[in-house]
């Protein structure tokens, strides 16, 4: 399976924001020029994940909204996603769903289909510092990379090994 995970673009500071809620934080218009950039790279790379799971603060729900708008893909809210998140419990949630995913396929399944289903690839959208954690977590590395703003990182990630590989981290930075 292929995992991209993204932090969202560069969000409002409090003061532009005129309020110390931290969820409803809104994407700047460099965040938005950003999200469009790694839109633009995903489809380039003709990434289109199957799912992509969001956090609920606005700035994530925009960067998603940016992102997959040229997507068929179905998109879920994840309450524990938030910068606060968890590591851990996002790598256990992501391994039940890849079962999940393995388990709806029949005895009848070909190989072909076992193998699309196993070349899947997921859009996860979230912050800081939960998007750095998380590739250490399931790159077991103990590198827990810092990401620019829309930044996104590819792990090829092995769903029987519940483990995966950092294969790059990109940043609009960089398509520049």
């Amino acid at each position: 399976m292929q995992l991209y995970i993204m932090r969202h673009g560069e969000a409002q500071n409090f003061v532009e924001q005129g309020s110390r809620d931290d969820s409803q934080r809104a994407l700047t218009a460099q965040g938005e020029t950003e999200a469009k950039m790694m839109a633009n790279w995903l489809q380039k790379m003709q990434i289109s994940p199957t799912q992509v799971f969001v956090s609920p603060y606005i700035r994530a729900q925009q960067t998603c909204a940016i992102a997959t708008a040229l997507m068929q893909t179905t998109i879920t809210t994840l309450d524990f996603i938030t910068p606060s998140g968890d590591a851990k419990q996002v790598h256990d949630f992501i391994d039940g769903w890849c079962s999940e995913q393995l388990a709806g396929l029949t005895p009848q399944t070909s190989d072909k289909q076992v193998l699309d289903q196993r070349e899947q690839s997921l859009l996860i959208i979230s912050h800081m510092p939960l998007v750095s954690y998380l590739v250490a977590e399931l790159t077991q590395s103990g590198n827990a990379p810092i990401f620019a703003t829309a930044g996104i990182a590819h792990i090829d990630y092995d769903i029987e090994k519940m483990q995966g590989s950092l294969q790059r981290l990109v940043s609009p930075i960089e398509l520049c």
